[in-house]
């Protein structure tokens, strides 16, 4: 369980968080929506310990990030997938080579048949078997989102943050990226945070929707209760995101 308590933070001036509050049940899918600037990503790096909060706890499976040396961190981090928002591949290494790579940085590093099953397994657990030996400038957009997920995945994660999952896709595309997403979450049984602006997305994968606004968790509730509100927030953020 990923817990949030009073998180603020600001960058000189500028108060981000200004007192976020917001738990992650353990196998949830939990959809993160707000305007740009809201705060979503940089609550993101407080839950990984990238940043350090300026008042407030992060934990995670009931220890306080903010609190960890950096060797108990690096430990906690090693329960975290990311898929970021643009795949973030490396286009010189094949596409077993981008997924193998927390493998190959791990304290003990797996041998290499080992490497490679667990390779294999993850690209087809994406729907990307026999993909190894491509280059990512080969693979279409979604195809890049997929390879991402197989390297999020291939230290068996607890946790799943996925960064705009869908940005970028067609529809149809965006679509299958949304039922791995799901797929994922029943097979691996791991808890997801979502960041999106996609409110397809929100009804399609989200357990629970949390809403930011002004620097604050504004309204958690079911993909069904965000969609029917009738708060002028959140109607005016449905409606601006619906047009994008």
């Amino acid at each position: 369980m990923i817990e949030i308590e009073n998180l603020k933070k600001s960058f000189g001036t500028k108060d981000v968080l200004k007192g976020v509050n917001l738990t992650i049940k353990d196998g949830e899918t939990m959809v993160i929506i707000g305007r740009s600037g809201c705060g979503k990503s940089v609550m993101l790096k407080h839950i990984v310990g990238l940043l350090h909060p300026d008042a407030g706890t992060v934990k995670v499976g009931g220890l306080v990030i903010n609190d960890l040396k950096q060797k108990a961190l690096y430990q906690v981090r090693k329960q975290f997938g990311f898929l970021f928002q643009g795949a973030a591949l490396f286009d010189s290494m094949t596409v077993e080579e981008n997924v193998a790579l927390p493998l190959f940085e791990a304290e003990v590093r797996p041998p290499k048949n080992e490497i490679d099953a667990v390779v294999a397994e993850k690209l087809d657990l994406v729907g990307l078997p026999g993909t190894q030996k491509l280059k990512p400038a080969e693979l279409s957009g979604g195809m890049r989102k997929r390879v991402g997920l197989a390297r999020a995945l291939v230290t068996n994660p607890q946790y799943i943050l996925y960064d705009e999952p869908t940005t970028g896709l067609d529809p149809i595309m965006s679509d299958s990226i949304d039922n791995l997403i799901h797929d994922v979450k029943e097979k691996v049984k791991a808890t997801a945070i979502v960041v999106t602006h996609d409110m397809f997305s929100v009804k399609n994968v989200a357990d629970r929707v949390a809403m930011m606004h002004e620097g604050k968790v504004y309204f958690i509730g079911t993909p069904n209760e965000v969609l029917k509100s009738k708060d002028e927030i959140i109607f005016e953020f449905i409606k601006r995101t619906e047009t994008l």
